[in-house]
């Protein structure tokens, strides 16, 4: 287990493949999926498992760096995901998390992804992070602002519309 970079109450590693219950878990409420696109993806402990196997061990590979766990320091409980990813459908690095809704709302989204943008700008070599929110999440939207990101333009995927955030990182 490699440890990314700690915070008063986080912890933020990579995922090993005993977090499955754990990605089960926070993917399973219907409200996590309601703006993510990928609502009914992660239904089972094999789909959890797929997920680490297939997609984020795989990225930490590839990139070095991919979706991080989110781990409560005080229960050292896997409550979501943090990070970056290469998104290719943008062609660029994505900024995003996910949490249980257990712990939406005391700013964990926040504290989470503004360490991973501090580690990046020590450890990484990325210019620009996108972070893409459906423009009805007020939520995530104010995550994004609260990371010192700006928007940037506006868009239709699906049944959604997206807004799109940018953050410089190098020269900061």
């Amino acid at each position: 287990m490699t440890v990314i970079t700690e915070t008063p109450r986080l912890i933020i590693r990579q995922f090993t493949l005993d977090d499955a219950p754990a990605v089960l878990h926070f993917n399973t409420p219907e409200q996590v999926s309601l703006y993510t696109g990928d609502a009914g993806m992660c239904t089972t402990l094999t789909d959890a498992e797929n997920i680490i196997a297939n997609i984020w061990l795989v990225e930490y590979q590839q990139y070095g760096f991919g979706r991080w766990a989110v781990v409560l320091k005080q229960t050292n409980t896997v409550i979501g995901f943090c990070g970056f990813k290469n998104e290719t459908r943008i062609n660029a690095i994505d900024i995003g998390y996910r949490l249980h809704p257990d712990y939406w709302g005391i700013s964990l989204a926040t504290e989470a992804n503004l360490a991973c943008i501090a580690y990046a700008k020590e450890h990484m070599s990325l210019d620009l992070v996108y972070a893409d929110v459906v423009d009805a999440n007020s939520g995530s939207i104010n995550v994004a602002t609260k990371l010192g990101m700006t928007f940037h333009s506006q868009f239709q995927r699906d049944e959604f519309t997206f807004n799109r955030y940018v953050m410089l990182l190098s020269g900061n």
